[in-house]
């Protein structure tokens, strides 16, 4: 029995939650830099707490989102690789 299949499906999922996490990371990242801005705006309007609370929350979700993009590039060159491998 051939593994090609079963092989072709698993990939193409792989392909479909590393498309999907993309998308989610840029998302999140562009919401992100919009927190940092409203941060940095309250920062120079003199609301301090909130401002400081606000651009640290937004760079710290800034920072998993491209985290989280990194991994789904990383999903992708291995799929890449085991791809190659098979060939």
């Amino acid at each position: 029995m051939s593994h090609k299949p079963v092989e072709f499906y698993i990939t193409q999922e792989r392909l479909r939650q590393a498309r999907y996490s993309f998308n989610l990371a840029l998302v999140a990242t562009a919401l992100s830099a919009c927190i940092s801005l409203i941060g940095a705006g309250l920062l120079l309007s003199g609301k301090v707490t909130e401002g400081t609370f606000t651009a640290v929350g937004g760079m710290t979700a800034s920072v998993r989102c491209i985290q989280f993009a990194k991994e789904a590039n990383d999903r992708l060159d291995k799929t890449l690789t085991e791809i190659k491998d098979g060939d």
